[in-house]
């Protein structure tokens, strides 16, 4: 069964369309499971009735004409029951209907399946016998199958348009919705271009050469043309990116060095090996290596090389490129975006990206968050080599696509484009103001940075200091440890340029969905696994180097705060102090002269919830990690596009887990800030100021709209909002409540312009 099962879902796999698909599903089970017929409907949206739209065994002209309504007949009792029905008798049962046109009253045993996707039913699946029988369990088995399968080949072709023409007005279903993960907030509407890769690498086979040197001036003459290509993309980018992040460029460019990725091609074409093979081979090492390591980090590392050695290969293959024209409000689609595809769009035509591929950590998150592109990583189900030139809306704030949108969505995301642009004009005068509410009470607003580029952006908000710095993102653009010096010059710079504010390091922090090629941690649950101080304490020779260069890089600047990641308990922070301690030492005997600075610890797993107060004895501050902890709390993987719609930050658990951080901090005399998405949230935040939080860290992008809210409510108001929620046990009745009472205070659409769309 399993081997039929296999080979049926590869056939429909290659059907041209959907008529084709479900062709081939009737025929292929009806054979399979030994029956007279096998029959699938379509719920149609329109009429809200189940059709007929293939059998194999019934007559055919009935097609397109034998409908249902929910209420009606077996099909509609399957459907609306959303379970298996497997009847003996079908004409005994009470919601039998005979349909003449359709000759069925021949067959005796009926077994149907919904056809879900997403909870949504979008048809059913019959089978039906004459003689009377039960089927088996292995069989009901074999159709709920098929029906799960038969739900993504309906859901492609909602995407694609192809299910046009099921209703009688000849409309049918059009519009469809995949869900990944937000990558970038903002929403676009715009018409698709899909990345198709230009060369496949996988399908080069061995060939051996006589003539070495012939291969050797090939693959030079590919390099230069690959390098010259990555050298003008980075040109035309220039205008879209501070220097700082076209680094990427700058990889792809070392990656292509002689020392590198280009020696290792060489070595191979040497042993006879024609210079497509030999690239082949050292590519697929690369890759599998990285990918390996099951990260989403590395496997941004290995999609770069796959996207270098396809580019080779073009070059290789003296592939002559049609010169691709971009259509005006492009969004950009591909299985795995690279960062040069951004480059490769002309100016003022990107206005969306969508990748199958990826989470909201990868490079091209990273870019698109820079640009200011609102984008889609991980639509693991959007059919994206088929949709080339459809329109699509893409819903960064929600992590959605829509293929095909209806006009009444596309008028509801553009007035959400036109208030998002409005917004962001009017914000840019709040950059000198105080985050002061209606009745006085200052909230201080941090930003969390990584790369270079992002103390422009805080600067040009109004930052108040820098709640997080990521230093694992300097140790990730390289292919080694960074040594004291390189690092000391990089926090130095980051220090100098908030001086006199205050600069949070937190101690690098990796592991989980952060990791380094040339450190490579594989784990089956890399978040329950080896990270962030685990892995810093088990190798202190890299927490000292990074302590040392810390401190050394404040000396008479004095804004540094140290800030240990991924403490689970007592023990662990007093081994992290007396390291950092140590460290302090040898700094100061060798000459420089810097007092001990502030050390945190940040509250991310649930078990320091709940010693808090211990924690908080021995530190200077506290701050709350909400990415990781709202995941940990919720066993939610967030980069998981299956699970989005669980990860949740306003959950009960969340806020009260929250609530108590807030409290026992305060309890210890100690500050309590947090970092994340959630502070950066406009309507979180107000909930987080009213918990007591001493300071909001957020995305730089975000502060003008936290600001802006935080000044149009007064402490009271937002005090009575939190009672409030606090008293409701359910994550989506939170939304609606703060958003409810956010818009009686006319300040609703504001923090997020498309939460009012019910898609």
């Amino acid at each position: 069964m399993l081997n039929t099962l296999r080979k049926i879902v590869q056939e429909v796999n290659a059907a041209k369309d959907l008529k084709a698909a479900l062709g081939i599903i009737v025929q292929r089970v009806k054979e399979t499971m030994g029956t007279q017929v096998c029959s699938v409907y379509l719920l149609d949206p329109e009429s809200n009735r189940f059709v007929l739209m293939a059998t194999d065994g019934l007559n055919k002209r009935s097609i397109g004409k034998v409908s249902m309504a929910p209420n009606e007949g077996l099909v509609g009792l399957v459907g609306t029951r959303e379970e298996p029905l497997n009847l003996e008798n079908a004409s005994e049962h009470p919601r039998y209907r005979y349909f003449a046109e359709t000759g069925e009253e021949r067959y005796a045993s009926f077994l149907g399946s919904p056809i879900i996707h997403h909870r949504r039913v979008m048809g059913v699946l019959v089978v039906q016998q004459k003689e009377r029988r039960q089927f088996d369990e292995g069989e009901e088995a074999f159709l709920v199958t098929m029906s799960a399968q038969l739900a993504g080949v309906i859901a492609h072709a909602e995407a694609t348009g192809s299910i046009r023409g099921l209703g009688k007005q000849g409309k049918g279903i059009q519009e469809a919705k995949f869900v990944g993960v937000p990558g970038s907030p903002g929403a676009a509407i715009g018409t698709a271009m899909v990345m198709l890769p230009p060369a496949d690498l996988e399908v080069v086979p061995d060939k051996s050469v006589a003539d070495i040197d012939a291969e050797l001036q090939l693959f030079q003459s590919a390099l230069e043309g690959v390098r010259a290509d990555m050298r003008s993309l980075s040109e035309r980018m220039a205008t879209q990116l501070r220097p700082e992040e076209r680094a990427l460029f700058d990889v792809y460019q070392m990656m292509l060095e002689d020392a590198a990725l280009g020696n290792e091609v060489v070595k191979v074409i040497k042993t006879g090996q024609w210079a497509q093979g030999a690239l082949r081979h050292v590519v697929s090492e690369h890759i599998n290596r990285f990918e390996l390591m099951d990260d989403a980090y590395l496997r941004e590392r290995a999609s770069d090389v796959r996207d270098l050695g396809r580019r080779l290969l073009a070059y290789l293959q003296q592939a002559r490129q049609q010169t691709l024209v971009y259509p005006d409000n492009c969004i950009l689609v591909a299985e795995e975006l690279s960062p040069a595809m951004l480059g490769e769009v002309p100016e003022g035509k990107l206005v969306g990206l969508v990748s199958v591929q990826g989470s909201g950590n990868s490079h091209v998150a990273i870019f698109a968050r820079a640009m200011g592109i609102p984008t889609v990583m991980g639509a693991v189900e959007l059919p994206y080599s088929k949709i080339d030139g459809i329109q699509l809306i893409v819903d960064g704030y929600h992590g959605e696509v829509f293929t095909n949108p209806s006009e009444i969505l596309r008028k509801q995301y553009a007035d959400v484009v036109e208030e998002d642009r409005q917004l962001t004009k009017g914000l840019d005068a709040l950059r000198a103001l105080p985050c002061e509410t209606l009745d006085g009470h200052h909230m201080p607003l941090w930003v969390n940075t990584g790369l270079l580029a992002d103390v422009v952006r805080a600067q040009e908000r109004g930052a108040e200091g820098v709640g997080l710095y990521r230093t694992e993102v300097p140790f990730m653009i390289k292919d080694r440890f960074p040594s004291e010096k390189e690092q000391l010059a990089i926090y130095r710079e980051q220090l100098a340029a908030f001086h006199p504010l205050p600069v949070t390091m937190r101690t690098l922090d990796v592991g989980g969905d952060k990791a380094l090629s040339y450190f490579p941690i594989k784990e089956d649950n890399p978040f329950l696994g080896w990270r962030g101080i685990r892995v810093t304490l088990d190798h202190p020779e890299i927490f000292l180097v990074q302590v040392r260069a810390m401190l050394k890089a404040s000396e008479g600047l004095d804004n540094l705060r140290i800030l240990l990641p991924m403490i689970s308990g007592i023990q662990e922070l007093e081994e992290s102090l007396h390291l950092i301690h140590r460290a302090w030492g040898e700094v100061r005997d060798e000459g420089t002269d810097v007092p001990l600075p502030p050390i945190g610890v940040m509250i991310e797993i649930p078990a320091a919830v709940y010693q808090t107060r211990d924690l908080a004895r021995q530190v200077d501050f506290l701050s709350v990690g909400s990415n990781d902890l709202t995941q940990y709390l919720l066993a939610v993987d967030r980069n998981n596009p299956r699970v989005a719609d669980l990860y949740d930050f306003l959950h009960p658990a969340v806020l009260q887990a929250l609530t108590k951080v807030v409290e026992d901090a305060h309890a210890e005399g100690k500050p309590v800030s947090i970092c994340g998405e959630m502070a950066g949230d406009p309507a979180a935040a107000v909930l987080l100021m009213a918990m007591g939080f001493d300071c909001l860290s957020m995305n730089a992008t975000n502060l003008p709209k936290v600001k802006w809210l935080l000044r149009q409510i007064s402490m009271g108001k937002a005090k009575d909002l939190l009672s409030q929620v606090m008293r409701i046990d359910n994550p989506q009745v939170i939304h609606s409540t703060l958003q409810l009472a956010l818009r009686n205070l006319g300040l609703g659409r504001m923090i997020n312009p498309a939460s009012d769309i019910q898609a």
